[in-house]
């Protein structure tokens, strides 16, 4: 028998998800699961995930300008989700005009380095996905 799980039979599929999935599932992670796929899914998070990353804190603007293609309002959003959710800070500082600065927290990097998987995949596999893309379009 393969230890591929994509090679085995759908029955031993299921045994070995059975083997390795929780007996009981709290609705309340299920739920935050649910809702961190979708928010991370969400390709301005994981982009201003990867920006924070790089470059620690970033003020409103400079983050705007880093995150190419974002909207001033789609940006307020995501980082509002984000600051809520916990993965980043937002510091206001008494000037004229208003400074705001965005930093990721402990979580937010957590979240990130949980990430950083689909990126090592991504680079593993790129060759091998363009080839399966050109012989689809091909078709």
């Amino acid at each position: 028998m393969t230890d591929n799980p994509y090679e085995a039979s759908p029955e031993r599929r299921a045994e070995r998800l059975a083997e390795t999935a929780p007996t009981e599932c709290d609705v309340r992670v299920e739920r935050l699961v649910t809702e961190l796929i979708g928010r991370v899914a969400d390709k301005w998070t994981m982009i201003i995930l990867e920006v924070l990353e790089e470059h620690k804190e970033l003020r409103f603007t400079e983050l705007a300008r880093k995150v190419e293609g974002i909207s001033q309002k789609m940006l307020t959003q995501t980082l509002r989700h984000m600051e809520r959710d916990g993965m980043v800070t937002r510091t206001i500082h008494p000037v004229i005009p208003p400074r705001v600065d965005y930093r990721l927290t402990p979580l937010g990097l957590s979240l990130g380095a949980a990430f950083c998987g689909v990126w090592i995949w991504a680079e593993k596999n790129l060759t091998e996905v363009e080839a399966a893309r050109t012989a689809f379009d091909a078709r």
